[in-house]
């Protein structure tokens, strides 16, 4: 007796298939690569403020401090003029917040609000 063989289902992309999702896996990576600066810069102002907000006493000598800290870390979106320096409870709390964008392709931008502030926030760590 002889069996039947059935024909075997293929399994895996077509061509097709391949095409669209390596086309969406370019663009994510291309997206990503061009956020990288965005977030470093951020970053890079978090750490800043973060430092000066320690060391820095009046609304003169932080701005220095940041010029300073912008000098080093090559910041560019922000200015020392662009903080908004407060007091609160005897707690001196710096404010900052700012629009970031990214050219895509074309007429198509990516626009990042950032902001961040020195205040106590419930969850961080507070000396």
């Amino acid at each position: 007796m002889m069996q039947a063989t059935l024909p075997r289902v293929q399994r895996g992309l077509s061509i097709v298939g391949l095409i669209v999702f390596g086309t969406i896996a370019l663009l994510l990576v291309l997206m990503g690569a061009k956020l990288v600066p965005a977030i470093t810069e951020y970053l890079a102002i978090e750490r800043a403020v973060q430092k000066i907000k320690s060391e820095a006493n009046t609304v003169a000598d932080i701005r220095r401090a940041f010029d300073r800290y912008a000098a080093i870390d090559d910041i560019k979106s922000i200015s020392s003029k662009e903080l908004d320096i407060t007091k609160v409870n005897e707690r001196i709390v710096i404010s900052y917040s700012y629009p970031y964008q990214i050219h895509l392709f074309g007429n198509v931008r990516l626009v990042i609000d950032f902001a961040g502030t020195t205040s106590d926030r419930p969850g961080r760590n507070v000396p």
